[in-house]
């Protein structure tokens, strides 16, 4: 399976918000990951919950409609 697809396919819970990086886990794989996203404004914890699921969007696939 192509790595990329994996990392798309997966669900996520939140572990942690702090300033400028959202952790995650993946649900499936158990994988954490480290996302620092290319953004002015801090991540807030309101947005990203402690335990709430999300999912990553593949940025080469385009605008979400």
């Amino acid at each position: 399976m192509d790595p990329k697809s994996e990392i798309f396919g997966e669900t996520y819970k939140v572990v942690a918000v702090e300033g400028q990086s959202l952790t995650i886990q993946g649900l499936r794989s158990g994988e954490v990951l480290k996302i620092n996203p290319i953004t002015e404004a801090p991540l807030k914890a309101e947005d990203y919950p402690p335990g709430g699921l999300i999912t990553l969007k593949d940025p080469s696939e385009g605008p979400e409609s």
